[in-house]
């Protein structure tokens, strides 16, 4: 099964994204992991090499599924897992072989174009406090089935309050 980790930096209001040639839609730099190497080092490694960035602050944010079914029977299935930063120190490439680096305003990930379970889960990561976990089934053309999502948020105890 496939593994693969993605990073979104969220600072001042904004987010980076990558906006993909194949179909013009954006994501959150990242990519597939390496033998042996955690989530944290793909996610890190993944961003620095696709935006010439060291993210600041990074931490889990998504653990995914996805799901490609066609005629009702599974034909692909991969992990995600999705971190996010709070800033990034570096020179950001202007443009890669994966496509054009841009920040866009936290709001249009309601409206960008990406593949829907992308909505969901880097809307969740931009937004919402803990982590999300879920499901994500689509058609061979990435049309979202749909999802099944769940989130947590960890409690803190402060034992002098």
């Amino acid at each position: 099964m496939q593994r693969i980790a993605n990073l979104l930096v969220i600072k001042n209001g904004q987010v980076l994204l990558l906006k993909k040639p194949r179909r013009d839609w954006y994501v959150a730099p990242g990519g597939k992991m390496e033998p042996g190497e955690s989530i944290f080092e793909a996610a890190v490694r993944e961003f620095t090499e696709e935006t010439n960035a060291t993210p600041i602050g990074t931490h889990l944010k998504g653990v995914y599924t996805m799901m490609i079914q066609e005629q009702g029977k599974t034909v692909n299935e991969w992990m995600m897992y999705t971190f996010a930063a709070n800033d990034l120190t570096g020179d950001l490439f202007k443009e890669t072989p994966e496509g054009i680096l841009e920040w866009h305003p936290v709001e249009a990930l309601a409206t960008l174009p990406m593949a829907e379970g992308d909505r969901t889960n880097l809307q969740f990561v931009a937004n919402q406090q803990g982590v999300q976990y879920g499901t994500f089934y689509y058609t061979p053309e990435f049309q979202l089935i749909k999802e099944n999502i769940q989130s947590s948020i960890e409690e803190v105890n402060h034992p002098n309050e």
